[in-house]
Protein backbone atom coordinates (compact mmCIF):
# COMPACT_ATOMS: atom_id res chain seq x y z
CA UNK A 1 0.00 0.00 0.00
CA UNK A 2 2.62 2.14 1.09
CA UNK A 3 4.87 1.74 -2.30
CA UNK A 4 1.47 2.49 -4.24
CA UNK A 5 1.18 5.66 -2.24
CA UNK A 6 4.90 6.77 -3.38
CA UNK A 7 4.60 5.94 -7.38
CA UNK A 8 1.32 8.05 -7.35
CA UNK A 9 2.69 10.38 -5.78
CA UNK A 10 6.12 10.70 -8.27
CA UNK A 11 3.21 10.48 -11.30
CA UNK A 12 1.75 13.52 -9.35
CA UNK A 13 4.85 15.17 -8.88
CA UNK A 14 6.14 14.53 -12.60
CA UNK A 15 2.61 16.08 -14.17
CA UNK A 16 2.87 19.04 -11.84
CA UNK A 17 6.57 19.75 -12.92
CA UNK A 18 5.11 19.72 -16.84
CA UNK A 19 2.46 21.75 -16.60
CA UNK A 20 4.34 24.50 -14.93
CA UNK A 21 7.36 24.16 -17.41
CA UNK A 22 4.30 24.19 -20.06
CA UNK A 23 3.27 27.50 -18.81
CA UNK A 24 6.80 28.83 -18.23
CA UNK A 25 6.86 28.41 -21.78
CA UNK A 26 3.94 29.90 -22.99
CA UNK A 27 4.19 32.88 -20.52
CA UNK A 28 7.93 33.74 -21.91
CA UNK A 29 6.33 33.54 -25.76
CA UNK A 30 3.59 35.48 -24.72
CA UNK A 31 6.60 38.22 -23.32
CA UNK A 32 7.85 38.39 -26.69
CA UNK A 33 4.84 38.56 -28.84
CA UNK A 34 4.07 41.54 -26.61
CA UNK A 35 7.75 42.97 -27.15
CA UNK A 36 7.10 42.35 -30.93
CA UNK A 37 4.09 44.00 -30.85
CA UNK A 38 5.46 47.05 -29.00
CA UNK A 39 8.10 47.53 -31.55
CA UNK A 40 6.21 47.05 -34.53
CA UNK A 41 3.84 50.02 -32.85
CA UNK A 42 6.95 51.85 -32.45
CA UNK A 43 8.00 51.81 -35.93
CA UNK A 44 4.47 53.27 -37.03
CA UNK A 45 4.00 56.37 -35.29
CA UNK A 46 2.24 58.90 -37.36
CA UNK A 47 4.66 61.11 -38.73
CA UNK A 48 4.89 64.56 -37.67
CA UNK A 49 4.52 68.11 -39.74
CA UNK A 50 6.12 70.25 -37.20
CA UNK A 51 7.88 71.08 -34.53
CA UNK A 52 7.98 73.25 -30.86
CA UNK A 53 11.30 75.12 -30.52
CA UNK A 54 10.90 77.25 -27.61
CA UNK A 55 8.10 77.15 -25.03
CA UNK A 56 7.24 80.42 -22.24
CA UNK A 57 7.43 79.64 -19.19
CA UNK A 58 3.74 80.21 -17.35
CA UNK A 59 2.16 80.53 -21.08
CA UNK A 60 -0.50 78.72 -21.87
CA UNK A 61 2.03 76.27 -24.06
CA UNK A 62 4.20 75.72 -20.83
CA UNK A 63 0.93 75.26 -18.48
CA UNK A 64 -0.31 72.77 -20.60
CA UNK A 65 3.18 70.74 -20.58
CA UNK A 66 3.98 70.92 -23.88
CA UNK A 67 7.48 70.58 -24.42
CA UNK A 68 10.83 71.57 -26.22
CA UNK A 69 11.86 69.09 -28.78
CA UNK A 70 7.86 68.13 -28.98
CA UNK A 71 7.09 66.95 -32.74
CA UNK A 72 3.46 67.83 -33.32
CA UNK A 73 1.49 65.10 -34.96
CA UNK A 74 -2.44 66.61 -34.52
CA UNK A 75 -2.77 70.42 -34.04
CA UNK A 76 -6.48 70.42 -33.33
CA UNK A 77 -7.92 69.55 -36.85
CA UNK A 78 -4.38 69.91 -38.39
CA UNK A 79 -2.57 66.96 -38.94
CA UNK A 80 0.21 65.79 -41.75
CA UNK A 81 -2.88 65.18 -44.72
CA UNK A 82 -3.49 68.68 -44.52
CA UNK A 83 -0.89 70.68 -43.15
CA UNK A 84 0.28 73.31 -45.70
CA UNK A 85 2.32 75.96 -43.68
CA UNK A 86 2.16 77.31 -40.17
CA UNK A 87 -0.70 79.47 -41.20
CA UNK A 88 -3.30 76.41 -40.46
CA UNK A 89 -1.87 76.16 -37.06
CA UNK A 90 -2.79 79.95 -36.35
CA UNK A 91 -6.27 79.66 -37.45
CA UNK A 92 -6.70 77.28 -35.74
CA UNK A 93 -5.31 78.95 -32.62
CA UNK A 94 -7.26 81.97 -33.37
CA UNK A 95 -10.68 79.90 -34.24
CA UNK A 96 -10.09 78.24 -30.49
CA UNK A 97 -9.74 80.75 -28.24
CA UNK A 98 -10.78 80.27 -25.06
CA UNK A 99 -11.81 76.47 -26.03
CA UNK A 100 -9.34 73.25 -25.57
CA UNK A 101 -7.90 71.84 -28.13
CA UNK A 102 -6.20 68.51 -28.83
CA UNK A 103 -2.14 68.10 -29.46
CA UNK A 104 -0.72 64.94 -29.98
CA UNK A 105 3.34 65.02 -30.54
CA UNK A 106 5.84 62.70 -30.19
CA UNK A 107 7.90 62.94 -27.41
CA UNK A 108 10.91 60.50 -27.04
CA UNK A 109 9.55 57.91 -29.15
CA UNK A 110 6.14 58.04 -27.74
CA UNK A 111 2.86 59.22 -28.60
CA UNK A 112 1.82 61.91 -25.89
CA UNK A 113 -1.26 63.84 -25.92
CA UNK A 114 -1.28 67.30 -24.63
CA UNK A 115 -5.01 69.64 -23.98
CA UNK A 116 -4.08 73.35 -24.69
CA UNK A 117 -5.89 76.36 -24.50
CA UNK A 118 -4.94 78.83 -26.52
CA UNK A 119 -5.74 82.26 -24.48
CA UNK A 120 -4.68 86.21 -23.91
CA UNK A 121 -2.14 86.00 -21.18
CA UNK A 122 0.66 88.27 -19.95
CA UNK A 123 3.19 87.25 -23.53
CA UNK A 124 2.91 87.69 -26.74
CA UNK A 125 0.42 85.30 -28.70
CA UNK A 126 -2.20 83.34 -27.95
CA UNK A 127 0.04 79.85 -27.12
CA UNK A 128 3.47 80.71 -25.48
CA UNK A 129 5.68 78.84 -27.62
CA UNK A 130 6.84 78.63 -30.95
CA UNK A 131 6.49 76.27 -33.89
CA UNK A 132 8.60 75.27 -36.66
CA UNK A 133 7.43 73.39 -39.67
CA UNK A 134 9.57 69.97 -40.43
CA UNK A 135 11.19 69.35 -43.40
CA UNK A 136 10.48 66.37 -44.97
Amino acid sequence: LQNDHKALMKQVEEALHQLHAREKEKHAKDEAEALAEAMSQNQSLPQAFAKVNAVTPGSPAGVSGLQVDDEIVEFGSVNVNNFQNLQNIATVVQHSEGRPLSVTVIRSGKKVHVGLTPKRWAGKGLLGCNIIPLQR
